[in-house]
């Protein structure tokens, strides 16, 4: 896998993308990235990448040219390419966008969709993600022709889009083959079956007086795993009852829900018993 990232301020990547699981991640070659400055592809002077909108209004707008400029060259150009210097006398984009299956151009916009895990998931599979971070007041509506979808990570606005790309990529990245030394760990964490995730607990059993439950120290696995699914149930309801809801519960779900709240479990069928002719 190989993800863009399409910014005025490529150096905003340099030090997260260094770190943590993401950087263990790059350093064994699990996916590769690259930070393209979007001034390398605007002209004249000053390299300017906004202007004043057009019918007036606060703030400035992000030109169409650099940026149009800069998906190109990142759909042209593989992983072994560098991107190119923002102070290049001349960078060549290509005419038009290469469109290729494997490959999606995201546009961070607080228009867009809310990126879920799911999300995460679907670009964990992709050769490559470009990401495109807007600024100021956001770009040239012109420009969304341009991408193949919009994103956000939620209801409230950013100076950059650059934030908002580092989520995307540190929830996408972790999701990749080897990445995690365990991978049960993607498939038991919050969001990943629908549900938040369970209560954990670690040394010491006591801490000020608050003890781990004692079903968790018994090695009964059964019980531990119908314990675990009773709490990630009883917590996304209490927690997130917009995700709770549109969950489809299963009668043995009902029956943990039930014996949370402490209702008596209803009774059994009788099995009707046939006379032998």
């Amino acid at each position: 896998m190989h993800i863009d990232f399409l910014s005025v301020l490529p150096e905003i990547f340099e030090p997260v993308m260094r770190l943590g699981v993401v950087g263990r991640a790059a350093t064994e070659g699990r996916f590769t990235w690259r930070a393209i400055n979007i001034r390398s592809f605007s002209t004249g002077r000053h390299r300017m990448t906004d202007e004043a909108p057009f019918g007036g209004g606060a703030g400035m707008v992000m030109k169409p040219e650099p940026l149009v400029s800069a998906i190109r060259w990142a759909s042209a150009h593989g992983p072994d390419v560098p991107a190119p210097p923002w102070d290049a006398v001349d960078t060549p984009a290509p005419s038009t966008r290469e469109v290729r299956e494997g490959r999606r151009v995201v546009l961070m916009d607080a228009a867009g969709p809310p990126f879920t895990q799911e999300t995460a998931r679907r670009y964990a599979a992709l050769e490559h993600l470009v990401l495109v971070c807007g600024r100021y007041e956001g770009v040239d509506e012109r420009v969304r022709a341009h991408v193949d979808e919009l994103l956000s990570i939620g209801d409230y606005v950013l100076t950059g889009g650059e934030l908002a790309a580092l989520v995307v990529t540190d929830a996408s990245v972790r999701l990749l083959p080897g990445v995690l030394g365990n991978v049960a760990s993607t498939l038991e964490e919050s969001h990943s079956g629908g549900l938040l995730e369970y209560p954990q607990y670690t040394r010491p059993r006591d801490f000020e007086g608050a003890l781990v439950p004692e079903l968790l120290l018994s090695g009964d696995h059964a019980k531990i795993g119908r314990w675990r699914r009773q709490q990630a149930l009883v917590r996304t309801r209490a927690l997130r009852p917009d995700v709770f809801s549109r969950l489809t519960l299963t009668e043995e779900d009902q029956r943990l829900l039930d014996e949370a709240d402490g209702k008596p479990p209803p009774p059994r069928r009788k099995r009707s018993r046939r006379k032998a002719s």
